[in-house]
């Protein structure tokens, strides 16, 4: 197979780390990175700063931008300057126009939101996915392959109408060998760890005051712990936490991963860390009802993720076939269908 561009659309440091893991087994190829990015009238809003709430922008573009060149790994803004034989991107509530006629692979980056009305009236009226934030991931059917954390979202993903075919259960890095957590220098052990949302920095209501009282009520009299979301306001949650659980320690930054893994307690609200609690088998609460998140526990395979999903990318690679996406705008009508069919089951 000859040497091949792939381009890893990054995004939040979660995103991130997990796509310049995946490059390290394809080494053999010419790698190239991104950070997030968009078109049209969103790309406009996020060059003019309303959109750095999210990775589109402020210090989640920022922390990206960081972390390539720590790495010394090739930047390629929006993917403008090479034709591209793979692309990977970790969501696809937005898919970059430059990308839509590549080979693409989808990697779960974690836990989905839990579904609102947005959800549905997203599906039903074909509105744009991000509107319903991540619990319209997998929606956009754009992908070749849509690498999983486990069988469980393999049948959850399934049951929400994405093709079977293209669901493919590899497991997914950052999340897939959490008993490496248990080696650290965190200096503290045997406490109630509260991972903290940015709910209301996306827009969303919390009662934070309630989160904290519930946090102090699981604790009792134990030693808690804040662990605060990188993207949340810090002034004013620790004022929150000062005022009301003085006692409590407050961490801004730090690995989130090594304290779960020193806690006895963790305590979440819609947080993919919850997973570290489970596979750790710490005592855990969260708003998603516990045994389906069990049900959904990301494989434990030793770190072994991203060399799956890189298999699947040579696999991709090797494969002929027709410009489904072209295809689509030509045939879109029903008149056209059969023929449409009888072009994809050629390719």
């Amino acid at each position: 197979m000859n040497n091949k561009k792939i381009l890893f659309i990054c995004g939040s440091l979660n995103q991130t780390t997990m796509m310049h893991k995946i490059s390290r087994h394809l080494g053999e190829n010419e790698l190239y990175f991104t950070p997030y990015y968009s078109d049209g009238i969103i790309k406009k809003l996020a060059n003019a700063g309303y959109l750095d709430f999210c990775i589109l922008g402020g210090q989640f573009k920022q922390n990206t931008i960081n972390y390539l060149q720590k790495h010394n790994l090739q930047i390629d803004c929006e993917g403008k300057n090479n034709n591209y034989d793979l692309v990977f991107t970790c969501t696809d509530l937005l898919v970059q126009n430059n990308i839509k006629n590549k080979k693409l692979i989808l990697v779960q980056e974690g836990m989905t939101d839990a579904d609102t009305i947005l959800y549905n009236l997203v599906r039903s009226f074909k509105l744009p996915r991000y509107i319903a934030g991540t619990s319209a991931t997998g929606q956009s059917n754009l992908y070749d392959y849509f690498c999983v954390a486990s069988k469980g979202y393999k049948d959850f993903f399934i049951s929400r109408g994405l093709e079977p075919s293209k669901v493919v259960v590899t497991g997914i890095p950052n999340f897939d060998n959490c008993q490496e957590y248990i080696y650290n220098d965190f200096p503290y052990k045997n406490y109630v760890l509260a991972a903290t949302s940015d709910t209301r920095e996306t827009f969303r209501f919390e009662n934070r005051k309630k989160f904290i009282n519930k946090c102090l009520d699981i604790a009792d009299g134990r030693q808690l712990i804040f662990k605060l979301h990188p993207n949340e306001n810090v002034k004013r949650a620790v004022s929150e936490i000062n005022k009301y659980a003085p006692e409590a320690i407050v961490f801004e930054s730090g690995n989130t991963n090594h304290m779960i893994a020193d806690c006895d307690v963790l305590i979440t609200k819609y947080s993919s860390v919850v997973y570290v609690g489970l596979a750790l088998n710490k005592e855990v609460y969260s708003d998603f009802d516990l045994d389906d998140l069990k049900r959904m526990v990301p494989l434990q395979n030793n770190g072994n993720s991203a060399k799956n999903i890189a298999d699947k990318a040579r696999e991709l690679l090797r494969e002929k076939k027709a410009n489904i996406y072209v295809i689509n705008k030509l045939f879109k009508s029903k008149r056209f269908k059969d023929i449409k069919n009888k072009i994809l089951k050629v390719a």
